[in-house]
């Protein structure tokens, strides 16, 4: 079932050309933004974003693709679920959110939290992914991030993962949460405020909270969901992984050694928030890349650098 949506806040950073729908997918709701025709592109964001985070490349990838950027489960407009916060369930309402909009291909578009499910999604469905992105996230235990991770995990991640822990210390200081993720994810450059005061107003509350860090409290299962996949078969889809900071090439180096067509980016002087801090840097990478016949199926793809302007 796909139903319009209209604006609830006037200053919601919505470009011109957006439509908002409520899709009905997996047992949940998902708010989507759609924009443009063609063929189908799918953006999944990471934590903690909405649907907003593309709102720089939707415009540009609009010119030539349908886009298709929904709030993931928990998350924004879309249902509070009360689980389903692994990378398996997550990749599931991918699939069934592209089957309610009429899409048999698409490519797959995936940062921070939304990398896993892009990935799980493009191992289970080759027949529906023509190309895969990914972007600043880790695979699960996968090697090739030891380099990343050799002093541990970013601080956050043990935070969020005790249940209950950090919804009741953080309700009632979410503005000044966010914002440092924001700023940290900028490199200190700062992101529309439009923008930032939507990603505010959607992690807004205990509950808000709650499906937020539910996604850090299933990074065991999604971890052995990723494990599964890889014990049991290839990434066949043309893949690029595009990395910044902090992740650099650790996804890239995890991807090598299980991914057939793989081609590895990093945008200099980039934040995590790849997609609003160095939204030009991006495009010049993904337009190319998911340009029809841009990259055949069968060629090899070697890694190279990317600028940031």
């Amino acid at each position: 079932m796909l139903t319009p949506v209209a604006s609830s806040h006037s200053s919601d950073p919505r470009p011109p050309g957006v439509e908002l729908r409520r899709v009905a997918v997996n047992g949940v709701e998902l708010d989507v933004a759609l924009q443009g025709e063609g063929p189908a592109v799918l953006l999944l964001h990471g934590f903690p974003h909405t649907w907003q985070l593309w709102t720089r490349v939707m415009g540009p990838l609009a010119e030539h693709h349908r886009v298709v950027a929904p709030d993931m489960r928990g998350t924004g407009a879309s249902t509070r679920a009360a689980d389903g916060y692994d990378a398996g369930t997550l990749a599931c309402d991918a699939e069934a959110l592209l089957e309610a909009l009429g899409v048999r291909s698409a490519d797959v578009v995936g940062i921070d939290a939304g990398t896993p499910p892009a990935f799980l999604l493009a191992m289970r469905r080759p027949d529906l992914v023509r190309r895969l992105v990914v972007m600043e996230s880790l695979l699960g235990g996968l090697p090739g991030a030891e380099e990343f991770l050799a002093r541990g995990a970013p601080w956050w991640f043990g935070f969020h993962a005790v249940p209950g822990l950090a919804e009741t210390v953080l309700t009632g200081h979410e503005a000044r949460y966010v914002d440092w993720f924001l700023d940290a994810g900028s490199l200190g450059e700062g992101v529309d405020p439009a923008v930032r005061d939507a990603f505010v107003r959607a992690y807004t509350g205990t509950e808000a909270l709650r499906c937020a860090f539910s996604y850090y409290r299933a990074l065991p299962t999604s971890g052995e969901q990723i494990a599964q996949a890889v014990a049991g078969g290839r990434l066949t889809v043309p893949t690029m992984a595009v990395g910044a900071r902090p992740v650099g090439r650790a996804l890239e180096r995890q991807l090598r050694p299980v991914a057939d067509h793989l081609v590895g980016h990093v945008i200099e002087d980039c934040g995590h928030i790849i997609p609003l801090h160095r939204p030009e840097g991006l495009l010049r990478l993904l337009e190319p890349f998911l340009a029809a016949g841009g990259t055949p199926s069968g060629a090899p793809m070697t890694s190279g650098p990317a600028g940031s302007r």
